[in-house]
């Protein structure tokens, strides 16, 4: 359901409303099949993917944290952000990685953790339904909630327990709980990327572990990182069949946009759009430089490194999934 829509056609989207309310997150108990068993860092499966890797890496966390300000699943954020567990000088079995880049939510928490006497706990989740791993990859609109998002792709809530102040799922096979340590960075890398050379060495937050939980009979999640077509072809594939009807609300006047797989998907984009401003003339770019100004500075495609946009009318028939034809057949495309 596109939230946007319900308000001009309401009753077509009743139907969904049972959907939205039994996603929503909801607290549950321990059972035997939930996280109540106990390990360390060093027991973990240790994967290195490729050689000159720093350490051992999750490739597949979703970390969760909250606001300082609103501490429960409303002002939370998911996200799968890369998390060192050896190596480097990270103190074994007490301290770990956390690497996270520009837009994401977790930044903003932790800039507000920095301003307060609030310990920042943090939760790192492996395993669980596959739309909980989703759903921290998910470009979601800020202030949506990512748990919310996940239940109603699961069509299952997520189920959730606090134990010492940390958040526990009670859906995934392990969970490494503790506090980012304020205003202090460790070395964290290398680690090779989805763009298929290594990110460096760069300081970066760490995290003191307070606890490692897992399930009985757990299954450590993770994937393989390497240049496209890598993990990130399938994640991309997905975002852009589920938000491609949410693009003409989010960015009025464009048609389409895509992320490029082969550029590694941040680094370069496609869009379409429409000149409307001054029909009466020679065309000419303007409407669309608005438009890729709104998508540049706009959420997750504001990563982009590169956008390029052309007008649909001379060409109605444009394949944006189809990079080489869709440079060559652009009419008077526009490279940002």
């Amino acid at each position: 359901m596109i939230p946007a829509s319900f308000f001009s056609r309401p009753f077509k989207y009743l139907k969904t409303l049972p959907l939205a309310l039994s996603s929503i997150p909801r607290k549950g108990i321990f059972s035997r099949n939930n996280l109540n068993q106990y390990t360390q860092i060093d027991r973990l499966p240790q994967v290195i993917s490729w050689p000159k890797d720093g350490g051992a890496f999750v490739t597949l966390p979703q970390v969760y944290s909250e606001d300082p300000d609103q501490l429960d699943t409303k002002g939370s954020n998911i996200g799968m952000y890369r998390i060192q567990l050896s190596g480097n000088e990270y103190i074994a079995n007490q301290e770990i990685g956390l690497h996270y880049q520009i837009h994401r939510g977790i930044g903003v928490h932790h800039a507000k953790y920095n301003q307060s006497d609030q310990p920042f706990k943090v939760s790192i989740f492996v395993g669980g339904p596959p739309s909980h791993a989703f759903s921290a990859i998910m470009p979601l609109p800020e202030g949506m909630s990512e748990l919310l998002f996940a239940g109603m792709l699961n069509n299952r809530a997520f189920r959730y327990k606090k134990q010492d102040g940390y958040m526990l799922s009670l859906d995934a096979d392990f969970a490494i709980t503790g506090d980012v340590v304020k205003n202090k960075l460790k070395p964290e890398g290398p680690f090779g990327d989805h763009l298929g050379y290594y990110s460096l060495t760069h300081p970066f937050p760490f995290m003191k572990v307070n606890k490692v939980f897992h399930k009985k009979n757990p299954i450590w999640h993770f994937t393989v990182v390497s240049r496209p077509p890598a993990e990130d072809s399938g994640f991309g594939y997905l975002i852009h069949q589920i938000v491609k009807d949410l693009t003409p609300k989010e960015f009025p006047g464009i048609k389409s946009i895509h992320a490029v797989d082969a550029a590694g998907v941040h680094p370069l984009l496609f869009a379409i759009g429409s000149e409307r401003y001054m029909p009466f003339r020679e065309p000419r770019p303007e409407e669309i430089l608005t438009m890729a100004n709104r998508i540049l500075g706009t959420g997750q495609t504001s990563l982009a490194k590169y956008l390029w946009i052309t007008d649909h009318t001379a060409n109605p028939n444009l394949n944006i999934h189809d990079p080489k034809a869709f440079c060559a057949q652009s009419p008077k495309g526009q490279l940002v």
